[in-house]
């Protein structure tokens, strides 16, 4: 009994064996029965079992992406009961009534076909059961009487081997609808748009009629023949009254048209990528003919998502691509994944998945810094930092417009995306630590081989990826935790701390509204949407960043080429911020309320000191500042780089002067208390600044000590007096800078010149009488100043 593969089948087979047993007719009988069984399995019928087709599909069922299978053939699966049951009814009612009750096939339907052959002389009606009809698509035969018997023997097969149901679920997916279309659900979808699911009376009487001609009745081609055939479906429901003569008078109005059937393909990249990781077996499937491929994304925001892209990169010039997704934060799940901009642009390098491409990720990364550094307890929100020239072991890194604001807060520093102090403060947290807490929370940097981690990774000094820097963000939205997006549903669900609750707030607070205690809530711009945002631009202009959290969503935007080929002009605030707060704003509206962590507080804090104003003396104040903080510590100002001493510090004044002195050269100076500036940013603050601050001049009688480093201003002595020369309206002052080292910076006044061009002379225009003051700074932030005054013009 081996023979028989099918184990109904053989346990009817013994049944008929024994109830032959004994008897010479029923032998013959027996004889019979498996000789047939005997071929039967020589000629098994050809129900489709391997290199089946494939479909990605959304959220919602509906198709992203579909492949054909070995034949070409593009086919997507369904059930019975995921098709209408209009068209189940049509189907049945016009093409084989007697469906759940003849054995394949029909002998009173086969009667009547050959009667009206031989009355004709030619076909009238075939007489094909549902079952034959599956036998002949599974199978092609001529249209002759050699090919209806074989046609009416695999139906039989078909029969003894499957359910009425399996049976009836190949012809949904077999049945010819037009060239390489088969199957009611894709031709549903090619034809009409819509899913079987959703077809009206007239289109499922299209649908049931179209596999009886395909190439003469296709609704694309020839529509008045296919809706002089669909009406007599109608009216033949309405004959056998299945259907009401009112529902088949409304379905005879509708008009049959249709485009050729073209997929619309969504998210093609991704669903390449979902493909490859089927072929893996990295990613579960459904189907046997078909393999069904479910992912998390949404069709609507898909759509969104792609239409803007293509909007965008029409303003855009050749080559240059772009790439975008939206995640869910609560479920980490993938909603929208656009990985080029025109799928259908080679020269735009189509084919390339930018979302997961390894690039440089600029200045995206600093928000992880300035929380890392908020959990080490070394800055709070207004912690004021040095955003002046200074050299790091030899790295001397500047800001993308190329000039200096002198001291600056950690949140001014971050909104504005400052690289000096981002290094200053990466320099104190350990490039190697903060490295590896970011691969921990699955934000890996990729770095040249044998590379170690060093102080440019937190300016694109590594590479990464769009759909991590998205994992990444959401511990901005989500309690410091970071995700890993998922865009299958089955897909693990991996979450990492990145930072704390706490300093997740106070960064999303610092880029969603500037981060001012005082003003926390900010007017929006009526779109209802609070978006913490995020740039980055990788050097030479390659990668142009944008990246954020707006309530239940992650989104990121990058703009480049594949080829990593420059584009001078383009980086993330002008090109991809743009982008990303068209997206953010018309995502379906779900804003997500931040409540405060009980850890975070605000608070009070002087500068220069950075400590508690009620815990610091008025004159120790200079500027006061509403903070975020941490556990109710108010970490101080971080120590000054270039001179190892306390910014509280205790001077000497001269009685008569008002002027600086020590009492080695003046017995009679009186010591005074002052807070200092770090030394990098006291060259930044004007003469009267200082004066009010306490910080005065040295005087000309005694030798001045606060020089640092290797620079030296020449040309002017400390404390001259100037006036313009007879004629003259101005005061003109050159000096020249000895020493130092790289490119030299000068500030007039505490403000920096941008017509220095780096020179070591430089010439100075004074048109306002009173102090003034001429300050160099190097590259690796030796500074040196002098004061003078100028008078009144007679």
């Amino acid at each position: 009994m081996s023979f028989i593969s099918s184990p109904a089948i053989r346990l009817r087979f013994i049944q008929v064996m024994s109830w032959c047993r004994g008897h010479p007719v029923r032998a013959s009988l027996a004889l019979i029965l498996t000789a047939l069984l005997l071929l039967d399995q020589i000629f098994p019928p050809p129900i489709p079992r391997d290199e089946p087709g494939m479909v990605v599909v959304a959220r919602d069922g509906t198709p992203l992406r579909a492949w054909p299978d070995a034949d070409g053939v593009w086919r997507f699966p369904v059930t019975p009961d995921k098709v209408s049951e209009k068209y189940l009814d049509a189907l049945l009612t016009y093409e084989d009534r007697w469906f759940y009750w003849h054995p394949g096939v029909n002998p009173l339907a086969l009667s009547r076909a050959a009667w009206q052959w031989l009355r004709h002389g030619e076909i009238v009606s075939g007489g094909s059961t549902l079952s034959m009809q599956v036998a002949r698509a599974l199978e092609p035969v001529p249209r002759s009487l050699s090919g209806k018997l074989q046609q009416i023997a695999r139906a039989l097969q078909l029969e003894i081997r499957l359910s009425k149901r399996e049976i009836l679920t190949l012809y949904l997916n077999h049945a010819p609808m037009g060239g390489i279309v088969e199957g009611v659900e894709m031709a549903s979808r090619s034809y009409l748009g819509k899913s079987a699911s959703q077809l009206s009376a007239a289109e499922a009487a299209l649908l049931v009629v179209l596999p009886q001609a395909p190439s003469r009745l296709r609704p694309d081609r020839h529509p008045a023949r296919a809706q002089l055939y669909r009406d007599k479906v109608l009216k033949r429901m309405a004959q056998l009254k299945h259907w009401t003569p009112a529902e088949v008078d409304d379905a005879l109005i509708e008009k049959v048209g249709a485009n050729p059937p073209r997929l619309a393909w969504l998210a093609p990249l991704a669903a390449e990528r979902l493909r490859q990781a089927v072929k893996r077996k990295k990613v579960k499937a459904v189907g046997s003919e078909t393999t069904i491929v479910q992912s998390t994304l949404d069709r609507e925001v898909q759509t969104l998502l792609e239409r803007m892209l293509a909007d965008k990169v029409s303003q855009l010039p050749r080559f240059v691509s772009m790439a975008a997704m939206v995640m869910d934060n609560k479920s980490m799940e993938v909603l929208g994944y656009a990985g080029s901009a025109d799928f259908s642009d080679e020269r735009r390098f189509n084919h390339v998945d930018m979302v997961r491409g390894i690039r440089s990720p600029g200045s995206t990364l600093k928000p992880f810094l300035y929380a890392m550094a908020l959990d080490d307890g070394l800055i709070h929100s207004e912690s004021l930092l040095a955003d002046t020239p200074q050299s790091f072991s030899g790295y001397d890194p500047g800001n993308f417009q190329a000039n200096f604001s002198g001291p600056v807060s950690v949140s001014e520093a971050l909104q504005r995306s400052l690289n000096v102090p981002a290094v200053d403060l990466l320099d104190r947290v350990g490039a190697s630590r903060f490295t590896a807490r970011l691969s921990s929370a699955g934000l890996r940097l990729r770095l040249p081989k044998d590379a170690s981690p060093n102080l440019s990774v937190i300016l694109g000094g590594a590479g990464t990826s769009l759909e991590e820097l998205v994992g990444a963000y959401r511990s901005l939205a989500m309690a410091g935790m970071a995700g890993a997006p998922r865009i299958t549903p089955d897909a693990p669900v991996r979450e990492a701390r990145m930072m704390s609750a706490g300093a997740a707030f106070i960064i999303r607070n610092i880029l969603e509204t500037g981060g001012h205690p005082d003003q926390p809530f900010v007017e929006d711009d009526g779109s209802g949407v609070r978006l913490a945002w995020k740039t980055g631009t990788s050097y030479g202009f390659r990668d142009a960043w944008a990246v954020g959290v707006s309530g239940r969503y992650t989104l990121g935007v990058w703009v480049g080429r594949p080829d990593g080929t420059p584009n001078p002009g383009f980086f993330g605030a002008n090109v991809a911020a743009p982008l990303l707060q068209q997206i953010a704003f018309a995502l379906p509206r779900s804003q997500v309320p931040q409540s405060q962590p009980t850890e975070v507080s605000s608070a009070q804090i002087c500068w220069p000191l950075g400590t508690a104003a009620e815990q610091t003396a008025a004159t120790h104040c200079h500027v006061k500042r509403s903070a975020w903080i941490l556990k109710e510590t108010i970490p101080p100002t971080l120590p000054d780089r270039l001179r190892a001493r306390s910014l509280l510090e205790n001077i000497w004044i001269d009685p008569q002067t008002q002027l600086r002195t020590t009492p080695a050269c003046n017995p009679q100076a009186q010591q005074h208390e002052v807070a200092r500036w770090p030394s990098l940013l006291e060259a930044w603050l004007s003469p009267q600044r200082k004066q009010e601050l306490g910080l005065v001049a040295w005087s000309a009688d005694c030798p001045q000590l606060n020089v640092v480093g290797s620079i030296k201003l020449m040309g002017l002595n400390q404390g001259s007096r100037l006036r313009a020369a007879p004629g003259k309206q101005n005061v003109i002052v050159s000096l020249d800078a000895v020493g130092g080292s790289g490119q030299h910076y000068w500030l007039l006044d505490g403000k920096q010149t941008e017509n220095a061009n780096g020179k070591k002379r430089q010439s100075f225009i004074i048109n306002t009488s009173g102090a003034h003051s001429i300050t160099v700074i190097d590259a690796a932030g030796h500074v040196d100043s002098v004061g003078f005054v100028v008078d009144k013009r007679d």
